[in-house]
């Protein structure tokens, strides 16, 4: 079949260029050079691979269905992670106890977590490695999604949002309208007390639960939440476990990197 579509040969000089919002469905690559390439909040459903050298390539997200060399990779990546954060693999369950059980122990290990970075350089907590949120910016994140699903979604409170909150980046335009101001610059002490103030907002939702039908329809969504999608109360109160561990890998794998740079300087 012959190919018509826009051919970039060898003196074509892409290298170093920048697609920001562009939508490339269905471009085709071959024979062509990526090395070193990036893509941060890039949607690639149904992306098809082939003879590709993936050597020292790092994936985080949403990897459903992903085949690598006809083994459906996502299976041996959650039993992997489960080994790794004992408790993690509770942390969508329907039973409220084992959800709970595993919001605890991903707390306890951002204690940990958090007890690492300290000890670490003053101003640890606030270090970004390569454009990534740091810890203190992954806290005001945790808090955002804990207003919208919980107290927003599950306690029906229209002002819940935290002035200091981080949405997601796509969300980034409408956050002002719900009292989000992205350029805030709170202290790491008011960060924590944020964070612990909804921590303990949805420990007492757990406790009003229990008893109840955990898979009954969640009374309202955040407002991100696309019209008419639903979602059982469960479903909503799990995304806090599952965003905490989730969130938990991200600040520790750029902790590593803190740590191996502190080790190289001496």
């Amino acid at each position: 079949m012959a190919d018509h579509g826009t051919r970039f040969g060898p003196d074509d000089e892409l290298r170093g260029a920048r697609f920001v919002e562009a939508d490339l469905t269905g471009a085709t690559f071959r024979l062509a050079r990526l090395d070193g390439a990036r893509f941060d909040q890039t949607f690639m459903p149904g992306a098809v691979l082939r003879g590709v050298d993936l050597t020292d390539g790092d994936v985080d997200g949403e990897i459903t269905g992903l085949r690598v060399n006809g083994v459906e990779v996502v299976p041996l990546i959650e039993a992997e992670l489960n080994r790794r954060y004992p408790g993690r693999e509770q942390a969508r369950s329907a039973d409220l106890a084992e959800q709970r059980a595993s919001l605890e122990a991903a707390l306890r290990a951002w204690d940990a977590h958090l007890a690492r970075t300290a000890a670490l350089a003053p101003g640890a907590v606030d270090a970004s490695v390569d454009g990534e949120w740091s810890t203190a910016q992954t806290l005001r994140h945790l808090v955002f999604a804990m207003d919208g699903w919980v107290l927003y979604g599950l306690r029906g409170i229209d002002d819940a949002f935290w002035y200091a909150g981080l949405p997601f980046t796509e969300y980034e335009p409408e956050v002002a309208r719900l009292g989000v101001d992205l350029a805030a610059q709170p202290s790491l002490e008011e960060t924590l007390a944020a964070h612990a103030d909804r921590v303990a907002q949805v420990l007492a939702l757990y406790d009003d639960l229990a008893g109840s039908d955990a898979t009954a329809r969640a009374p309202r969504l955040p407002p991100w939440a696309p019209e008419g999608f639903t979602r059982a109360v469960y479903q909503s109160l799990g995304v806090v476990a599952g965003e905490h561990w989730a969130h938990l890998r991200f600040v520790e794998r750029d902790l590593a990197t803190l740590e191996d740079r502190a080790r190289a300087a001496g």
